[in-house]
C-alpha cells in the first residue's frame, strides 16, 4: 500500500483564476483544510531501496544485530557479518550521537543503519533519521499518542512532520542517489518498529499497531517479563507475548524479538540478535576449539574455554535472562564430558555470575542443578 498523498494543492486556487501572488491566507484559515500540493510527492510507484523494507513486503524474516561499542572498525565488521540491519542502543548506552554518524559514514552497508532510540521525541528521532537511519526502534510505547509522536517525527509531511533539515542522508555517500529520490521516496522506505514493554503497552498494542506507518511490533520478551513479574514459559507471560503478536498480525504488521525464538516461535518475522561483545567472544572461542580439535588426535568433546565463553557472552551483561539461563543448562549439561577441574571451573564461572547478578542467582543455580551441575554455597 502507497503511504504518499497526492493532490493538487494549490492548483485549485489557479483554477479558479487566482494567481500566486493575489493568493492569500485569510482569517478562516485552517491548516486541516489544506490540500497538500505536489512537491516532494513521488509519482507512480515508489521504488523500494532499502533492503529490509523490500524483506518485510516479500514476508521474508529480517534480523538485526545488536551494536554498544563506538569503534567505527568494530561497526563496520558488524555491517559486513550478514545481518539485515544492526541495531545501535542509544536507549541504554552512553555514546554520543556524532560517535553514531561516524559509524554509519563508515560503513552504510551491507547491513542496513537502525537505532533504538530513547524515547520519541523530535530530536531522538530526527537525528538518527538526517545522519543515515533507516530502521527506527522505539521503545516502551505505552499509549496511541506516544505511538502517533513517534509515526510524526520519523515521517515526512504530509504523514508526518519530519523537518527536512539535511544531513548525511541526504548525500551521495549515504541515500542522496537512490531511485526515486530520498525526500520523495523516504515514507515508504523507513522502517519502524515500536516496543510493547508494559502492561499498558499490551492492554493498547492493538490499537498502536492499527496506526499507519507503524511496520512492527516487538515484545520486548526482557521487559516484559521486568513488568509483569513473570518469566517466559509462565501462562502470564506467554499471554501478554500472544497478545502483542496478535495485535501486529491483526493489523497487518509484523511481530518482532529475540532471535532465540526464531524457528520456534513461526509468528515472529523480524529478530534482535547479540552484540559485538558476545559475536566477538562466540567467534574467538569457535578458532580456537576448531583449531585445538585440528591438533589433537583425541575424539572432539566440549572443552572448558568454549563453555565459559557462551557464559560469558550471554550472562555478562544479562540483556534476556532467557539467554542466560540457556548458556547455564548448555553449560552444566555440557560439564558432564569435562573433567572434574573443569567441572569446578565452570561452577566457580557460574558462582561469579551469580555474585555479579543476585537477582538471577537462584534461578541460576535452579538451573544448573536441573541440567546435572549442582553449585554449592548460598
Amino acid at each position: 500500500m502507497n503511504r504518499m498523498i497526492t493532490s493538487v494543492g494549490v492548483a485549485l486556487m489557479l483554477a479558479m483564476g487566482v494567481s500566486m501572488a493575489q493568493a492569500q491566507v485569510g482569517a478562516n484559515f485552517d491548516p486541516a483544510d489544506w490540500v497538500y500540493g505536489p512537491r516532494g510527492v513521488a509519482e507512480g510507484e515508489v521504488p523500494i531501496w532499502n533492503p529490509v523494507m523490500q524483506k518485510i513486503k516479500n514476508g521474508e524474516p529480517v534480523i538485526g544485530g545488536t551494536i554498544r561499542a563506538t569503534d567505527p572498525r568494530t561497526y563496520c565488521a558488524m555491517a559486513g557479518a550478514g545481518y539485515d540491519f544492526l541495531w545501535i542502543e542509544m536507549q541504554h548506552e552512553a555514546m554520543t550521537w556524532e560517535q553514531v554518524s561516524r559509524m554509519w559514514l563508515a560503513c552504510p552497508g551491507p547491513a542496513v543503519p537502525g537505532v533504538r532510540i530513547a524515547h520519541e521525541s523530535e530530536g531522538n528521532v530526527q537525528k538518527p533519521v538526517d545522519m543515515g537511519a533507516l530502521v527506527i526502534v522505539v521503545p516502551t510505547v505505552d499509549s496511541v499518542e506516544e505511538a502517533k509522536r513517534a509515526v510524526a517525527w520519523t515521517y515526512f509531511p504530509p504523514m508526518g512532520r519530519r523537518s527536512n533539515g539535511g544531513g548525511q542522508a541526504f548525500s551521495s555517500t549515504m541515500w542522496g542517489d537512490v531511485p526515486g529520490g530520498y525526500r520523495a521516496t523516504w515514507n515508504e522506505n523507513v522502517v519502524l518498529i515500536l516496543m510493547i514493554e508494559t502492561l499498558e503497552g499490551v492492554q493498547n498494542a492493538r490499537e498502536i499497531a492499527k496506526i499507519p506507518g507503524v511496520d512492527g511490533l516487538f515484545a520486548a520478551s526482557g521487559d516484559l517479563g521486568n513488568f509483569s513479574g513473570y518469566r517466559q514459559g509462565d501462562p502470564e507471560y506467554e499471554m501478554l507475548i500472544t497478545e502483542v503478536v496478535q495485535a501486529a498480525q491483526a493489523a497487518g504488521k509484523i511481530a518482532c524479538g529475540p532471535l532465540r525464538w526464531m524457528g520456534t516461535r513461526p509468528d515472529f518475522m523480524c529478530f534482535q540478535a547479540g552484540t559485538e561483545g558476545a559475536n566477538i567472544r562466540r567467534g574467538a572461542q569457535a578458532e580456537i576449539q576448531a583449531a585445538n580439535q585440528r591438533f589433537s588426535d583425541a575424539p572432539a568433546r566440549p572443552r572448558i574455554a568454549a563453555v565459559l565463553a557462551n557464559l560469558t557472552a550471554d550472562c555478562g551483561e544479562i540483556v534476556y535472562e532467557a539467554d542466560c539461563l540457556s548458556a547455564v543448562r548448555e553449560a552444566a549439561s555440557a560439564s558432564g564430558d569435562l573433567t572434574a577441574p573443569e567441572q569446578q571451573g565452570v561452577r566457580a564461572r557460574l558462582m561469579e555470575l551469580m555474585a555479579a547478578h543476585p537477582s538471577q542467582a537462584a534461578r541460576i543455580r535452579e538451573v544448573a542443578a536441573g541440567a546435572g551441575l549442582a553449585i554449592e554455597g548460598r
